[in-house]
């Protein structure tokens, strides 16, 4: 934007989470990264919790080097104690908690069968996906329900839309956060506290790269060409941004939602018009 000058200078930011405070688990990388760097540049004070603890403290470091908006604790969402502990220093340490972000997450190899996935895999998926978000609700709610306020998050997918393109225990995974956001919304209204949910549609971050074994630039074309909405390709900043809409108080009366950010990809099945096209070749 020009002044009357001629020069330029960037618009000053809206603090829109200003003096909340926000864990996100998963917030080493991906989604869970971008999320931290948005909460801090809209105003929140950001605690991320993961297991990548190099990669955590490097955000850290590099979203503010003095630790005073982000900190890091390592955590694994599997175990209770390790988000007993998040919850307990977040709170010696602000005093309050308004956000918590249940983002963790894994992903098993694409294209196992039911057959050919074994009992351990699936257990791990559910683990990580629903235990860790069970837990990390569970105790973010011990210190929000006092309070009379809060917000609760959780990543689930597109997957809990639509069947088919994803391993069998991640789309169950999906599934089950859905039904814990529409559970604990009616549950945790009662004491002020909202819950609710994103569904991204596919993103090249390290956890699907991986799963798919696909560089991300292959996985972004894919996605590209794949997309309803043409003409734009959709980046871990508008997952950040959606959460960012559902933990301000912009949202203050939206509880139980599934925001599904995906550019209408689950309102149509093209397989029927892609296989006449592929005909009349």
């Amino acid at each position: 934007m020009s002044t009357s000058h001629g020069t330029l200078y960037e618009a000053p930011v809206a603090k829109r989470l200003q003096d909340k405070v926000a864990i996100i688990t998963g917030g080493a990388s991906g989604i869970g990264e971008s999320t931290a760097r948005l909460f801090v540049r809209y105003g929140a004070k950001v605690v991320i919790a993961d297991i990548q603890d190099d990669l955590g403290q490097s955000v850290c470091k590099d979203v503010d080097p003095t630790g005073q908006t982000i900190s890091y604790i390592h955590c694994d969402v599997t175990k209770e104690a390790d988000l007993e502990n998040l919850i307990d220093s977040t709170m010696e340490k602000y005093g309050k908690l308004d956000i918590m972000y249940n983002n963790a997450g894994v992903v098993d190899a694409f294209g196992k069968s039911i057959l050919g996935t074994n009992f351990e895999d699936f257990k791990r998926v559910i683990d990580v996906n629903v235990l860790g978000s069970f837990l990390g609700a569970k105790h973010a709610a011990r210190v929000m329900i006092p309070a009379k306020k809060g917000c609760i998050l959780f990543t689930a997918s597109v997957a809990s839309i639509i069947a088919g393109e994803t391993p069998n225990a991640y789309t169950t995974s999906k599934h089950a956060i859905v039904g814990l956001t529409k559970n604990l919304c009616v549950e945790l209204g009662q004491y002020g506290i909202r819950v609710n949910c994103i569904s991204p549609f596919a993103l090249a971050t390290p956890l699907l790269t991986d799963a798919v074994n696909m560089e991300a630039s292959t996985l972004e074309a894919a996605a590209y060409r794949s997309a309803v909405l043409k003409g734009t390709l959709i980046k871990a900043e508008d997952i950040a941004e959606a959460a960012v809409f559902l933990s301000s108080d912009e949202s203050r009366y939206v509880n139980g939602l599934n925001l599904v950010v995906d550019g209408g990809y689950t309102t149509t099945n093209p397989a029927f018009s892609m296989s006449v096209k592929a005909s009349l070749q």
